[in-house]
This record gives C-alpha cells, structure tokens and sequence, in this order.
C-alpha cells in the first residue's frame, strides 16, 4: 500500500472509531442512536434558552452581540445549503471545474460587505435592506417593493430548491417516503427557529458547518482514492461515457475544457466574462445586499467582528471546488451510466428527468462509496445542509415581513405582537414549503444550480445596481430608484417567463427557443440588466429633483428623521408584577417573551446603546489584523484562478 494510502486508512479508522464514540452515523444500536437524537435536541434547546429573544433587536439580531468565528461558519452555513451539495456538484459532473469559480468569486463579494456595505448598514442602524433604502431615499413604496420581491426570490431560489435538492436525496439514500420526511425536517427545523431566534439559527448552523465541512472532506478523500487522485480523474473523466448515448451527438461527451475555469466567451458552457464580470453582480446581491447574509454581519458586536466573519467566510468558500465539484465530477467518473446518461428515456427511468441526472452525482457518490458509519455521518451533513439553510430563509424571511410589511399595516403594534406575527409567518412559510414539494417534483431540470443562478439573474441585477448607486452616487433620489426597479424587474420577468414556456431540449432534440433565450447566456443577461438598470435609474434622478444636500453624505447616509425603535428594547414604566400562571409562562416563553417586567432605560442609557449599535469605530490592531487577512486570502483567491484558469 502506498504512503498516501496508509495514511488515508488510518484516518479513516480513526474517524470511524470518533463516530462510534460520539454515536455519529446510522447501523449502531437503538441507545447510540437515540442518545444522539437527545443531544441534538438539546443543542437546539440550549440555545433557545441562551438566546436573547425577547426583543426585536435579540430575536433577529441576536442581540448584535455575536463574534467574528460563529458569524463566518454561519456565512458558509447559510449558503451551502443541500442546494449547493446537489447543484455544484451536479453541474460538475456535467462541465467540470469551472462551476466551482462561482464559489471562489464569493471572496470578493464578502470583502465588500465587510470593508463597504456593512459600514453603511451599521451607520444607517437597521435591521433589514428595505428599511436601508427607504432610509436613503425615503417613501414606502421601494421598501415594500423591496420586501415583496426578496420573499419571492426566496420562494423561487432557496426555499424550492433546498427543499426539492434535499427531498431527492432523502429518496436516493434512504428510501424513506418523499412527503413525510420532508414534513418531519421542516417541523423540526420551524420549531427551533421559532422558539431560538437569530442566536440559536447562528450557533447551529456554526455546529452544522463543522460537520458539513468534516464529512464532506472524507468523502472527497475516498472518492479521490478511488479515481487515483487528481491525475486519475482527468484521465477517468475525460473518457466517463455512458454506454447507451443518441446518435449522431455529441452531449455524451465530456467536456474538452473540463479542467479549465476559462472558457470560450461564445461557446462556453460558462463563458469567462460571465464569470468574471456577470457572475460578479449575482455575487454582489447575493453577499452584500441579500437579507439572509447581510443579518449575519449585522449581529456582530463591532464592525472589527463583522470583517473577521467576512474573511472566515471568505476563507471556507475556498473548499466546496474541492469537496463538492471535484466529487461530482469523480461520480460521473465512477458511474457513467447513470450520473452521465443521455438517452431520454434511459434518465427518466435512473432519476426521472429526461433532460439528463448529474443532479444525483453526489448522493450517488455517497450511497456507492462511503461505509455504514460514514455514511450516516454525509447523511447527517446533508440533512444539517438542509437545515441550516431552512433556518436562515425562515428567520430573515420573517424579519423582512415583520419590519417591512406588518408594521406598516400596523403602525402601533406592540413589540409582543411583532414577536408573535414573526412567530407564526415562519408557520406560514412550513405551509407553503411543503405544497411546493410537488412543484419542484413537476420541474426537475438537468442542472439544479443553472435553474437557480438564471432564476437569480433575471431578477437580482436590479437590486445589484440600485444598492451601488445608493452607497456611491449622492445623485440618486426616490423616483429614480423606484422605476430603475420597475424597468429592470418587467425586462427581468419577460426573460424568465420565456425560458419557462420554451424548455430546455433533450439531447438529439432540435433546440427551438428563441435567440435571446439560446444565444445569450445568462450571465450576459445580468450583466446587461444591471447596466439598463443603472442607466435608468441615473437618468431619471437627473431628471427629478434631487433629495436635499443635508441628508444625503458623499458615502455614509446621514438621516434626519428619528430611526424607528427596533434594537433597544422598548421602555414602559414597571407596575407592580406577579408571577403569570405556568401555561402563561410557556407561552412566553415559546413566543420569546419576557416572564419578568421590562426595566426602564434613562434618556442617556438610551442615547448611549444607541451610539454603540451604530457606531463603526475599530481598535488599530484589529482593524491591522482584518486587513492582513483579507489581503491574505485576496492572494490566495487568485493564486487559484490562475492555476485553474
């Protein structure tokens, strides 16, 4: 046996002797197995009883108390979701490394949000996007446009897709029954989000990285062991064809450029100005102007916390190429037939797609390769993956509605209400969620992770380039903003209207779909909107009165009115209190309420918390250490490209 091999098989019995110690994985007896449930459950338990959930700031913020490493893991936690897992790895397996750019041109997004958006948000004090833009450019119809359009896109681009990547791989793994697994993961994953709040979502999905990041690492060691590591996968992949294809194609082939991330800008499967240049834009909305992300870096205690988080995350987005696009792409070299199929109906009977199944290449690779225990153990990851996303879209989707919608049907509401409205929209989100599931089933494309990157181009770009000239540009007012939103949203919705009547061709179909849907590549198009966008925007602002000098600074907004009471708690004056009756205490409790009477803050006490939740002051030496590191990885970022490119 070779070095590299005897080291591997000492990892892995030292692994497998962790995961019988800690009862990780599936196969051992019933006590392991429910002692591990218990210890779940207690974790999620925990940090709903330590979470500061009592007020609106604490419920989702968590506080605005969080440190620089649970943020980052929470960062990578949120976004590498069982989407990714089935995605990236699945259009791995069908074009090669060059998906994996979207991951590394994550880094340059996070340093922005650190360095540039967050300074913004933190000065600006608020708790959602929304609220940032009607803060600059004031009126209520771009915030509520805002809110709308972000649940939407959560609808379309995260709930559906984690629920159906992670559907499907319940269904290839287990054999469970599709509709009740679904229900039991999202009831468990709603019950602690209701009941922790951002504190107990950020402290999970921390734990969840970890055992996303360790399983996901052994898997990609095996999987390398099996091909002959890098060198036997070029040579593996490159002649991965399945046995039965059409003829006279050639979509059985892989891809020449498979190696590469630069591709032909015309013929590219994922052509290099796209990846760079429109890729960059889907990267900016999604890192620095998303709701899910950005509340991560707004519950850190100082901005300092804030960067730290934005380079640990920076730093963990290196890996997925490594352990989930090469994976993907050593299953379809390990299994042809099926990850690589291309006879219609061959597809239909292996996945039930007849467009192609690269989607399964990594629970396939998981179910062939990995032993009982490690088996569980990537079972567990993606059921984690499934979770952790869940819980982020479930907690920011309920800030959203709460801050930006109930309150403006609800002047008055009470902080109690807003609580339990936030409460029970989660509820409402597990409903909706759960009738998808036979939507996506309907839907089910080729490439998971080309569905949501186009869905995601045709409408982010305008949120992309309005978020922009709302930091840069001084110029720009309401109504500029406004129908620079409207014209980029309708030329958005023609594009994703059209690519839904004209579907993609099987292989050895003719392709009937009109030029602009065939002929021009998706991140072209979110390049060209966000231009039109910015175009448009820039010229009706010129063309409207401009909003006054005194409220609008040359970067950081200034802003007149008095800022709406969200972090510090609202004060009352304390009457006399008695202990409310147990149910009434598990009520509160469960609704994030406080048993005790609310203390009374002085003017100055709440003039100073105030100043510190706004406040972006740094310490030289963290400020030095931040910048360090994002150099650092900057470096490291493009070392890569070049290697790959």
């Amino acid at each position: 046996m070779t070095p590299k091999g005897v080291g591997l098989e000492w990892c892995k019995k030292l692994l497998m002797r962790c995961f019988k110690a800690t009862g990780m994985g599936i196969g051992y007896n019933l006590r392991v197995g429910e002692w591990r449930k218990t210890l779940f459950f207690f974790l999620c338990f925990q940090s709903s009883i330590r979470a500061s959930r009592g007020t609106i700031g604490g419920y989702f913020l968590a506080g605005r108390s969080m440190t620089w490493w649970p943020i980052g893991a929470s960062l990578m936690s949120s976004n590498v979701g069982s989407g990714l897992f089935i995605g990236l790895a699945g259009t791995g397996a069908a074009g090669g490394l060059a998906v994996g750019g979207f991951e590394w041109n994550a880094t340059w997004a996070l340093l922005a949000l650190g360095w540039i958006f967050v300074p913004v948000y933190i000065a600006a004090g608020v708790v959602t996007m929304p609220e940032y833009l009607q803060k600059r450019f004031g009126g209520q119809r771009i915030q509520i446009y805002m809110s709308v359009l972000s649940l939407i896109l959560y609808i379309f681009t995260k709930i559906s897709t984690d629920i159906f990547s992670g559907a499907l791989f319940i269904q290839i793994s287990l054999g469970w029954n599709l509709y009740l697994s679904t229900v039991v993961l999202l009831a468990v994953t709603a019950v602690y989000t209701i009941a922790g709040g951002l504190t107990a979502v950020i402290y999970t999905d921390a734990l969840q990285t970890l055992i996303m990041v360790l399983g996901a690492l052994v898997l990609m060691f095996i999987g390398f062991e099996k091909v002959g590591w890098y060198e036997g996968l070029q040579e593996k992949y490159s002649t991965a064809m399945p046995k039965i294809i059409v003829p006279n194609t050639t979509c059985h082939l892989p891809r020449a450029d498979a190696f590469h991330l630069f591709r032909d800008p015309v013929t590219g499967d994922i052509p290099w100005p796209g990846l760079i240049f429109g890729l960059s834009v889907l990267a900016l909305w999604c890192w620095c102007t998303d709701q899910v992300i950005v509340q991560r870096s707004l519950s850190a205690k100082n901005l300092s916390h804030a960067k730290g988080g934005s380079v640990l995350g920076g730093y963990l987005k290196i890996f997925p190429m490594f352990f989930i696009v090469m994976p993907g792409m050593i299953s379809r070299a390990l299994y042809p037939d099926e990850v690589g199929c291309v006879d219609p109906d061959i597809c239909k009977r292996v996945c039930g797609a007849a467009v192609g199944c690269s989607n399964i290449a990594y629970p396939k690779l998981v179910i062939e390769l990995m032993p009982d225990g490690l088996r569980g153990l990537m079972i567990a990851v993606m059921m984690a993956a499934l979770m952790s996303s869940l819980t982020s879209i479930f907690n920011s989707s309920s800030t959203l509605f709460v801050i930006d919608i109930w309150q403006r049907i609800h002047r008055k509401a009470s902080e109690q209400e807003l609580m339990i409205v936030g409460r029970v929209f989660i509820l409402i989100l597990v409903v909706i969620s759960i009738l998808w599931i036979p939507i996506i089933q309907s839907a089910n494309s080729g490439k998971l992770f080309d569905y949501i990157q186009s869905i995601t181009s045709y409408l982010a770009p305008p949120i992309t380039a309005l978020f922009i000239l709302a930091i840069f540009c001084k110029r720009i007012n309401e109504p500029g903003a406004f129908w620079g939103l409207m014209v980029g949203l309708a030329v958005g919705l023609v594009r994703m209207i059209i690519e839904f009547i004209y579907s993609t061709p099987s292989c050895g179909e003719e392709d009937r779909r009109p030029a602009v849907l065939k002929d021009l590549h998706y991140l072209y198009f979110a390049l060209i909107l966000c231009v039109l966008t910015v175009i448009v925007i820039v010229l009706i602002s010129l063309c409207t009165p401009p909003i006054p000098e005194e409220k609008v600074s040359d970067f950081y907004p200034h802003f007149q009115q008095e800022r709406s009471d969200i972090v510090p708690q609202r004060t009352t004056k304390v009457k006399a209190w008695a202990k409310p009756p147990c149910w009434k205490m598990l009520y509160l409790w469960f609704c994030g309420l406080s048993t005790a009477p609310t203390p009374m803050l002085s003017q100055e006490e709440r003039a100073a918390l105030e100043q510190r939740l706004t406040s972006i002051e740094e310490k030289p030496l963290w400020k030095t250490v931040c910048n360090v590191n994002a150099i650092v990885l900057l470096t490291i970022n493009v070392f890569l490209w070049a290697y790959f490119g």
